[in-house]
């Protein structure tokens, strides 16, 4: 796999705390940065795949969380 270089600019505060946590965990901001870039993406899937199951859902009559934990439980 190719690795590909991204340039971002950050706000001080925000330059900051990722310095802080590189500090303290040893990683590196790369390493962070990425860990977050595909921890976002992966909300932004798993939301996109919830707004297309939700018709289903409600079509089913599962309203709540409680709901479809009550149905598989």
């Amino acid at each position: 796999m190719k690795n590909r270089s991204l340039t971002i600019r950050l706000e001080d505060d925000l330059e900051q705390e990722l310095e802080a946590v590189c500090a303290e965990t040893g990683r590196s901001r790369g390493e962070i940065v990425r860990d977050a870039l595909r921890r976002q993406l992966q909300l932004m899937r798993f939301e996109r795949l919830r707004r297309q199951a939700l018709p289903f859902g409600e079509a089913a009559g599962w309203l709540t969380d409680d709901d479809v934990f009550a149905a598989i439980s």
